[in-house]
């Protein structure tokens, strides 16, 4: 996986930099994936002037994920060193705590 910085759109393009209303998004869709898959850009999606989504590379993705699994690995290295968490849950009684 090689990690890329992003790129902007430029001021003279269609769309501001880096930003694009989600009723432009709708029609230009095609043109804005590209960018983002070719060109390593990313878009963020404003409505009513407030960013509520992303178009990343799916490389941005991927590091995202990998951050988050080694973030979830930690913690769960972390209970597990607990000592209060040594004792074993009978299946009936996790299942009782969890709702199911």
């Amino acid at each position: 996986m090689a990690y890329r910085p992003y790129e902007m759109y430029e001021r003279d393009e269609e769309h501001p930099p880096g930003r694009v209303r989600v009723s432009d998004a709708r029609q230009d869709l095609a043109e804005i994936v590209n960018r983002v898959a070719y060109r390593g850009e990313r878009v963020r999606l404003v409505r009513h002037g407030r960013e509520v989504a992303a178009i990343v590379p799916i490389e941005d993705v991927s590091l995202l994920e990998a951050i988050e699994d080694e973030l979830d690995l930690a913690a769960a290295r972390e209970a597990l060193a607990d000592p209060k968490n040594a004792a074993t849950i009978p299946w009936e009684q996790g299942k009782a705590d969890l709702g199911l």
